[in-house]
């Protein structure tokens, strides 16, 4: 019979490699304690037309990557959710968060996000994300606050040679500016340009500077600044977001061409890069979208969060040989000698697990030979041996496998042992 494969784009997390990820979610999960994060989970799925009106329909994920299927029992399609701050956004509004007396409110997922790319390295088409979103708040120094969020979380996990680009792509005031001078650029090269360029120009013309096509991006090198048509309120936000992280001594470069992906981004932008880790460079971006709130149908709110991929955040761990202080191996292995000695052991490896004692015994019927050599592969401290002298006796012999002693303690006594000697 034929093998069922994985489907394209999605891996199996196996163990060995899972334990990585587990060490990386639990620092996440810590770090955004201590930045007074709330961790918040929202449907895999949800209405198509959030993602639509949250995202932006111009955006290449609207426009190309959704798994969208219909809803069999309503005119409304659903979509696997291909991004955080749509569904975040929507809670926000439907939960009425904003109520809460504890504001702004700072929110953090961590799940699988869903997209039809194509599959490289550190890009598969099941991914997960983590992210932050701080809502109800236009003070400056939570932008650098979230960015520096995202700069601490690699700083401890001990990656190096990152670049912070920021850009501020204004307000929808400061953009309606911009745009006249920019269309009348973009439309001098409106034949050259790549077909979604040129289906952009009408509909988001800011989009076409965000464009890898390289042929695009020379046509487009001089086109004219957002930051030269920035409100002066917008401007200050700028320079105040920039002090904040000179104030923390993060290191950033302004890129006036960094416009991100998403539709809903205002004033602030951002991406977090580090070269090493190949085609796909950008660990993390994120950015403003104080119109976001509103367009969901909620009251005006201001907001910015950030979302990076756990995936190519273990992809720059590895290609800067970055080894995590994973824990391995088990505390106990339970050898046995006789059938009745396993049903002892059986019962003895669960008491050990109820007090917090990793312990395995042996299901294949193995010598007592082969037992010790699957403790030596499950790298385990110690062994208890129960042989016919040690049933008897209502006994065990404990063997800490790394220096070879030994000890025979009562079979009553041995969870308090081994809970004493695993500290």
């Amino acid at each position: 019979m034929k093998k069922i494969q994985i489907p394209r784009g999605t891996q199996d997390i196996l163990p060995g490699t899972v334990e990585l990820w587990q060490y990386v979610e639990s620092k996440a999960r810590d770090l955004c304690r201590r930045f007074n994060y709330q961790e918040i989970r929202t449907p895999l799925f949800e209405s198509t037309e959030l993602f639509q009106r949250g995202v932006g329909e111009t955006t290449d994920i609207v426009e190309k990557e959704m798994y969208s299927v219909a809803n069999p029992r309503s005119t409304d399609a659903l979509t696997l959710r291909p991004e955080g701050t749509a569904g975040a956004v929507r809670s926000y509004v439907e939960n009425k968060m904003y109520g809460s007396p504890n504001q702004p409110t700072k929110l953090y997922y961590l799940g699988p996000m869903f997209r039809h790319e194509r599959p490289q390295a550190g890009r598969y088409r099941q991914f997960v994300q983590f992210g932050v979103e701080a809502i109800g708040s236009s003070d400056p120094a939570i932008d650098a606050e979230v960015i520096g969020l995202a700069i601490r979380l690699y700083q401890e996990l001990g990656l190096t040679g990152l670049s912070v680009e920021l850009n501020s792509v204004g307000t929808l005031e400061d953009r309606a500016r911009h745009r006249e001078v920019l269309l009348a650029h973009l439309n001098a090269v409106r034949s050259e340009l790549c077909e979604d360029c040129q289906s952009r120009i009408d509909r988001n013309p800011l989009r076409v500077l965000d464009c890898k096509n390289e042929k695009c991006r020379t046509l487009t090198k001089d086109a004219p600044s957002i930051l030269d048509y920035l409100s002066e309120e917008t401007a200050a936000h700028f320079e105040a977001v920039k002090g904040y992280l000179d104030a923390l001594e993060i290191p950033y470069y302004v890129n006036p061409r960094l416009v991100r992906g998403l539709d809903y981004y205002t004033q602030t932008a951002f991406e977090i890069k580090m070269a090493e880790i190949g085609a796909v460079e950008t660990l993390c971006g994120g950015g403003r979208y104080n119109g976001l709130v509103a367009e969901l149908g909620g009251d005006d709110m201001p907001g910015i969060g950030f979302a990076l991929s756990i995936e190519r955040l273990l992809l720059a761990l590895e290609k800067k040989g970055i080894q995590l202080p994973t824990e391995t191996g088990i505390d106990c292995y339970l050898v046995v000698q006789t059938p009745e000695a396993k049903r002892t052991a059986f019962v003895l490896a669960d008491q050990l697990r109820q007090a917090g004692v990793s312990a395995e015994i042996d299901y294949l019927d193995r010598k007592m030979k082969a037992q010790l050599k699957q403790a030596d592969r499950l790298e385990a401290r110690f062994t208890a041996i129960i042989g016919e002298a040690e049933l008897a006796n209502g006994t065990v012999v404990v063997k800490e496998m790394a220096t070879g002693e030994q000890e025979e303690v009562k079979q009553s006594e041995l969870v308090a042992a081994l809970v004493a000697k695993r500290g």
